[in-house]
């Protein structure tokens, strides 16, 4: 993170244009925003609070899991869109929202007051890790090993280490991924556990009967939540894809390169997508095998005790160690990739309030760097007061359901006002984008109506 030496992606700057791959092969090479997503994604959502609905539904809400997986895909491709086209951030687009303002737009606060929520999500899965941790050396308190986390998390952060951390949490996160996918498949041949008429029954739609909160809470994180959409353009800036575009121009070249790196940025959408769907499926399969078969439900302190059930019934005992280091790997990451996607997003926040020059890429960074520390101090003290952590996912996953159709009405406000006609989706994907806040409002209003009566 060292301002001397880095490049202010957010200034779109003409000598680093450049004509995006159309070959597979250079596409592939050039892919990442999803992947940090995709390690965002695959924590407190996937192993937490899928695996929850997953044991307290059964296989009946599968149709949610799946439709959670899909259908905010296009929402999240939209907005990386518009970021490409115009090098505008999330909340700069935000901004531009018509409607009541102090000093910035009421979406703007809006987004603000739902990351306020979503950083229970946070502090859940510290305290996860805390007691993976604490497990291992029951001496050490949980509270003192969420402080530990906190602090060398901040260290490395700060350091200017994401980088690589990133990348080995990453793997470590595929790694587990690919062994949760392998136990599902074992899972299949366990009778007591797995019945495949109750999966077609939970291919149709059917409300659940009880845990309308969680169902929710796992819409609204499972697959690309409403802070992941919010964080994507920002990491397809600092990734080069407006670099490479180049400020907007009434040419045909500059079209051209838009829509190349869209092209590219669509490949990274989907890549990604395969990932945490295969992850969602399969965490899901074994909360509602396994878990809803012995009649268990993670909560409060035995959380992760309860889902390491889903490795030891399926691999055996021996395999709990290695759920251990799983789990880590995916929490851990996961607190990783959204600290520094979220401090990104808030030191925009705070640029756009005007304290201090936006355009100085050098005091963007010292904000990048005061939020990182007071995103995770913010996390620990929640832990500290509610000290369950999967009524703490249920929280942020509610406070992020509750803005997907806001974000969902957003996209389209984006796509019939703001987005430069040179490069609109074509008429499918706008169908699709209509698809996609239609049913992200459906689903809301099914909520409220529930919990009205």
């Amino acid at each position: 993170m060292a301002a001397s030496a880095a490049r202010d992606p957010y200034r779109l700057n003409p000598d680093n244009v450049a004509t995006a791959p159309s070959a597979l092969s250079g596409i592939v090479r050039l892919i990442g925003p999803g992947l940090i997503l995709a390690s965002s994604i695959v924590g407190s959502g996937e192993l937490i609070a899928t695996t929850v609905l997953g044991a307290e539904n059964g296989y009946v809400l599968l149709w949610l899991i799946i439709l959670s997986c899909l259908v905010k895909t296009v929402v999240q491709n939209e907005l990386g869109r518009y970021a490409i086209g115009t090098g505008r951030t999330t909340l700069e687009a935000f901004n531009e929202v018509p409607g009541p303002r102090w000093r910035v737009s009421w979406l703007v606060w809006m987004w603000a007051a739902m990351v306020t929520f979503t950083l229970f999500q946070v502090g859940a899965m510290l305290g996860g890790i805390a007691e993976i941790l604490n497990r291992t050396m029951p001496s050490v308190p949980i509270t003192a090993f969420v402080w530990i986390l906190a602090g060398l998390t901040v260290l490395l952060l700060i350091a200017g280490k994401y980088v690589i951390v990133e990348k080995v949490a990453m793997g470590l996160v595929v790694s587990f991924t690919a062994l949760t996918v392998s136990c599902c498949f074992l899972l299949f041949k366990l009778p007591q556990y797995f019945d495949w008429g109750a999966v077609a029954t939970g291919l149709t739609f059917r409300p659940p009967e009880g845990g309308m909160a969680t169902a929710v809470a796992a819409f609204g994180i499972t697959g690309v939540g409403a802070t992941e959409l919010v964080m994507y353009p920002y990491w397809c800036i600092e990734k080069g894809y407006a670099q490479y575009a180049g400020r907007r121009e009434d040419s045909r070249a500059w079209t051209g390169r838009a829509l190349g790196w869209i092209r590219v940025m669509g490949h990274d959408v989907i890549f990604s997508m395969v990932i945490y769907t295969f992850a969602t499926i399969a965490f899901y399969f074994l909360g509602a095998g396994v878990l809803k078969g012995m009649g268990l439900v993670p909560e409060g302190s035995e959380m992760v005790r309860v889902l390491s059930t889903i490795y030891t019934e399926t691999l055996g005992g021996w395999s709990l160690g290695l759920f251990m280091v799983g789990a880590f790997a995916v929490l851990y990451s996961t607190v990783f990739a959204s600290t520094a996607a979220h401090c990104r997003v808030w030191a925009d926040f705070v640029g756009m309030l005007g304290l201090f020059d936006r355009s100085d890429y050098t005091k963007r960074l010292r904000a990048i760097r005061l939020f990182v520390v007071l995103l995770l101090t913010v996390p620990c003290l929640y832990f500290m007061w509610i000290r369950e952590p999967v009524l703490m996912v249920k929280i942020g996953g509610i406070a992020q359901a509750i803005m997907l159709p806001v974000i969902g009405g957003f996209a389209l406000f984006l796509r019939y006002r703001r987005m430069p006609t040179s490069i609109l989706p074509k008429g499918w994907v706008t169908l699709m984008l209509w698809v996609s806040a239609v049913l992200m409002a459906l689903l809301m209003g099914y909520s409220a109506i529930d919990r009205m009566f």
